[in-house]
């Protein structure tokens, strides 16, 4: 065990202690934390449709049958994405598809593979 105390990031208590070899835990608000795996504030958070954390340039396959405009057959279920990119709003994975070109998808209709 280590005598060196971190920052807690909940509740910036400086007397966050070591429990094991990648966990802290702060005395005062009760929070465990991997100091390896703070998530920043700034940075945008999209979960798919199984709830892990996607990030930019990660590959996706949709799990749903999603229809497009002005294509004659809709984007079909298993359909795998790469390279996707992160933005903000309703729609918020921007990427290019095989036979489909540039779109905007739903996150909850995506798996991170």
């Amino acid at each position: 065990m280590s005598d060196v105390f971190k920052t807690c990031p909940q509740c910036s208590s400086e007397y966050g202690y070591e429990v094991n070899e990648t966990t802290y835990a702060c005395p005062e608000c009760g929070n465990e934390w991997n100091p390896n795996e703070i998530i920043d504030d700034d940075k945008l958070i999209v979960k798919d449709a199984n709830g892990h954390l996607l990030n930019n340039g990660d590959t996706v396959i949709v799990v749903k049958d999603l229809p497009v405009k002005g294509a004659p057959k809709p984007l079909r279920a298993g359909t795998k994405v790469k390279n996707i990119r992160l933005t903000e709003g309703d729609h918020n994975i921007s990427c290019k598809i095989d036979g489909f070109g540039a779109m905007a998808l739903k996150s909850e209709y995506v798996k991170k593979v």
